[in-house]
């Protein structure tokens, strides 16, 4: 989905560029048009290990979240501390059939999403969450 989106965005960045420098300025010019196309080839390859890197892992007092390429981050969300876990899913989402879960605690900085999930995975997983919340439940 996200490769999609760079494609929508980028292609028609590099016809405009190579039509408008090629006119205004000169047909040398119109090769700055490989740019943007250089640009779709390289975050195809980016997104790809960024999509590879996403982890979640349920712990038996916690939801331990791991991703990144270069910087690798993991968050540990204890079920006690989550207030609400909701399903999301966009538009273009939907057409893929990709939905996303959102943990919210009371600490704003330890908020935590999960995207990328089949939704069937997405929302079981959300049931599962609330249920070990709710029976951990650090008194919020």
């Amino acid at each position: 989905m996200r490769r999609l989106l760079l494609v929508v965005w980028l292609a028609p960045a590099a016809v405009a560029a190579g039509l408008l420098l090629g006119l205004l300025v000169g047909p040398a010019w119109a090769a700055f048009a490989l740019l943007p196309l250089a640009g779709i080839g390289w975050g195809w390859v980016l997104l790809g290990r960024n999509w590879r890197s996403w982890r979640y892992a349920e712990r038996a007092d916690d939801l331990l979240i791991s991703r990144g390429v270069l910087w690798h981050e993991e968050t540990v969300v204890p079920y006690g501390r989550m207030q609400l876990v909701e399903v999301t899913s966009g538009p273009v989402g939907r057409r893929f059939g990709l939905a996303g879960v959102q943990l919210h605690t009371a600490a704003a900085a330890t908020d935590a999403a999960i995207p990328g999930l089949d939704p069937a995975e997405a929302e079981r997983l959300r049931d599962r969450l609330t249920e070990l919340g709710e029976a951990r439940s650090a008194g919020l």
